[in-house]
């Protein structure tokens, strides 16, 4: 079951039906889906992700999802989980905030929560994050906290994903 989390300004708590529209607002926005996993989708298909996190994600408990509020209001989106990835073998966090939240050290804060969370409440030696090479603010923020440049992962599309990895100390 995922637990509650709270940080200095944070508080991270499963989803509840009621956050559908926020999510779906989230991950609609082209600001913060161009970064996530194959990129902006329809709403249709954000609407269907979001039941997945009630159909799949939690009844079987197969990873940690969270809504992200500050004061009390929706500004993100946070996962730890197994990579789906094949030639990654481990746990990966995600997360993302919406612009109007930026600027302020919360995705710092954020990623740092659920870093800490994956070394101390999952026991996990190794964190792990996939990030595009484009996403400067992202590859500044996790180098910051000490995750470190493994490898480049050549996409089909010609591009590339970014693999980084924070090791307990």
């Amino acid at each position: 079951m995922t637990p509650d989390l709270r940080t200095e300004r944070l508080a991270l708590s499963p989803y509840v039906r009621a956050d559908e529209d926020d999510f779906v607002a989230l991950f609609q926005d082209t600001r913060v889906s161009r970064w996530m996993g194959d990129g902006p989708q329809s709403e249709a298909a954000d609407r269907a992700l979001f039941g997945r996190v009630f159909s799949e994600v939690y009844p079987a408990n197969r990873f940690d999802v969270w809504a992200v509020r500050h004061d009390g209001v929706y500004v993100g989106h946070a996962e730890i989980k197994p990579s789906p990835e094949p030639w990654l073998d481990g746990h990966e966090v995600v997360y993302a905030l919406a612009p109007a939240a930026r600027g302020r050290g919360l995705g710092r804060e954020l990623a740092a929560a659920l870093t800490a969370y994956g070394h101390n409440t999952l026991a996990l030696a190794e964190v792990h994050a996939t990030v595009d090479p484009a996403n400067a603010p992202s590859l500044a923020l996790l180098t910051g906290l000490g995750y470190v440049h493994v490898r480049d992962v050549p996409e089909d599309g010609g591009g590339s994903t970014r693999l980084l990895t924070h090791r307990r100390r």
